[in-house]
């Protein structure tokens, strides 16, 4: 136990306040001025339902191992469809699925439980509840309290890629731009308008959190299945964000996607497309994106394409009741003016 007589604690007023003032004429610190930086770059990617973010991420995690990168990959689909072509079409156990078993049997996560390798790539996912039984965000949120519990501001990464739903709007899937838990946000999109709806409710997403005091940015665009007909790299260039690569809509990769095949290896043919993007996602800096208004989106397409030329012709009470309305008598009391 401190002794509580000891010169650190000054008897007498004079001693303290000689104390506080030596303590006042201290220099603080000077003020850190240089940008913010972490030693492992977090970094959400989001996207439509379908548009091939769980290819681009496994392939592109694959790339950036074979590079030298150490990479976590982490699902937060509820799908759990992130890591299946990573593990040549086997799925691992998921987080949430993980903890619910091990509570059930009294024993504690370990790591070896929910994360996997392979050839460089530490991967896992985080799962979801059953249709019905429960909130996909919640699940996420819950993943990600177990994931601080098992050390995650301690592990060592170059890069943390994180894979999300973008057309899921409740919290949870917002979590990594609401709490400033990524340094910058990538989205999937292709040449289509629901894709590109999706892309621009990110950005809305992004810039709505930074005015909040946030700090999460976009850093780029990545189109997939593109087929060269440019909606998707119109919209990159209005809402100021780059063009990281554009897969294309091609039957080699399609065939060999559903073999659970990767293609973004050194020595395949789409080893080099991969590699760009690898350094693009490294490098990209984070921006502050303009989000297009729903008709500067539509724009971006022929009319005949959106639906932009028809005209909504209104609803009357007869169409909603079947029959020929009826007027019926007011009981509002109406005053005469004196």
């Amino acid at each position: 136990m401190d002794d509580l007589s000891s010169d650190r604690f000054p008897k007498s007023d004079e001693e303290r306040h000689s104390a506080l003032r030596a303590e006042a004429a201290l220099e603080p610190d000077p003020v850190h001025t240089e940008p913010a930086k972490k030693e492992t770059q977090i970094i959400a990617i989001y996207g439509k339902g379908g548009i091939g973010k769980s290819f681009t991420l496994a392939n592109l995690s694959y790339m950036m191992a074979q590079q030298g990168k150490k990479v976590l990959l982490i699902g937060c689909d509820p799908k759990s469809d992130t890591t299946s072509l990573l593990f040549e079409g086997r799925a691992c156990p998921t987080i949430i699925e993980t903890s619910s078993k091990k509570k059930e049997a009294g024993e504690p996560v370990g790591i070896g439980d929910v994360c996997f390798k392979r050839d460089g790539v530490y991967a896992m996912e985080l799962g979801g509840p059953e249709v019905g039984r429960g909130c996909g965000g919640r699940g996420i949120i819950h993943g990600f309290e177990l994931l601080e519990k098992l050390g995650f501001h301690d592990w060592d990464f170059d890069y943390v890629l994180l894979d999300f739903l973008g057309d899921v709007v409740c919290g949870g899937f917002g979590l990594p731009i609401a709490r400033d838990m990524c340094q910058k946000v990538i989205v999937v999109g292709s040449n289509d308008l629901q894709s590109l709806y999706v892309a621009n409710n990110v950005c809305s997403a992004v810039e709505y959190f930074r005015k909040l005091g946030g700090n999460v940015g976009v850093a780029g665009m990545v189109i997939n299945k593109d087929d060269g007909t440019g909606q998707a790299q119109a919209f990159a260039e209005k809402v100021g964000i780059p063009v990281l690569s554009a897969i294309p809509a091609d039957e080699d990769i399609r065939r060999k996607s559903a073999a659970y095949q990767i293609v973004g290896t050194p020595e395949s043919d789409w080893g080099p497309l991969f590699e760009e993007l690898g350094v693009n996602v490294a490098e990209a800096p984070p921006l502050h994106p303009e989000p297009l208004m729903h008709d500067d989106l539509l724009g971006l397409f022929a009319a005949e394409e959106t639906g932009a030329s028809f005209q909504l012709e209104p609803a009357t009470v007869q169409d909603m009741c079947g029959r020929a309305s009826m007027e019926k008598p007011s009981l509002e009391v109406i005053y005469e003016e004196i």
